[in-house]
């Protein structure tokens, strides 16, 4: 019987924010350089015809799926929330350029769901998103896990 085994490739990037209403220092834009760890898991490819044999998926495949859903819209961009003020809203877009709009607020907890449901749906058949790890300092970070969330 083949084992499951898990995966993890980690992604850095550097991303701003703006916590609507917060009551600390966080209110003001400010940015962080966040460490994303991505953990699937699956069955290693057990076909000597298969150019992916020993893998449960190719760490390139991966990567292009992150940085596609997620590296490539956050990197370098500033995150607010859609309940911000409209007008401030377009005053940071044309101030700060890379303004990316979400319906929550971009707390370090709301980005990991969120990059939950960006990744998953992407992964080939028989991988599973096990867990999410997003560290937004180097000693802060939030966690999802699939058991969890069954």
């Amino acid at each position: 019987m083949r084992p499951l085994i898990r995966v993890t490739k980690e992604f850095p990037f550097e991303m701003a924010h703006v916590l609507l209403n917060y009551d600390g220092p966080c209110r003001n834009v400010h940015g962080h350089s966040y460490r994303l760890f991505v953990t699937i898991s699956g069955f290693a490819a057990d076909n000597p015809d298969n150019p992916k044999n020993g893998m449960v998926m190719d760490f390139s495949d991966l990567k292009s799926i992150v940085k596609a859903k997620i590296v490539d819209i956050f990197d370098h961009s500033v995150v607010l929330s859609q309940k911000h003020n409209k007008e401030k809203i377009e005053t940071l877009k044309k101030m700060l350029g890379n303004t990316v709009i979400v319906p929550y607020q971009p707390t370090c907890e709301n980005l990991v769901a969120d990059f939950v449901d960006r990744i998953a749906p992407h992964l080939p058949t028989g991988v599973k998103l096990h867990s999410l790890k997003l560290y937004e300092t180097a000693t802060s970070f939030a966690e999802w896990y699939a058991s969890d969330n069954k």
